[in-house]
């Protein structure tokens, strides 16, 4: 189980310090989720905390690859 950051990430640097287990690190071009340090913050917080903070729709994908914030989830606007 483990969270997937994509190239949509914009480097904001929102999710990396919420980390429960500093598995979010930077990388070019974009951070990147370390699979063996991730637990989707199971047993610490309800919501995984990059999914809850992450602005950019779409960047930030679940263990079955779906995104944690689709398209429209966030601005209300769907093309």
């Amino acid at each position: 189980m483990a969270l997937k950051i994509i190239e949509l990430c914009t480097n904001c640097w929102a999710c990396q310090p919420l980390c429960p287990t500093s598995a979010i690190y930077e990388a070019k071009p974009h951070f990147l989720i370390d699979a063996l340090k991730c637990t989707e913050c199971d047993g610490d917080f309800a919501d995984p905390q990059c999914a809850s903070i992450c602005p950019i729709e779409g960047a930030i994908l679940n263990s079955a690859g779906k995104a944690w914030n689709p398209p429209g989830s966030l601005t209300g606007i769907t093309i």
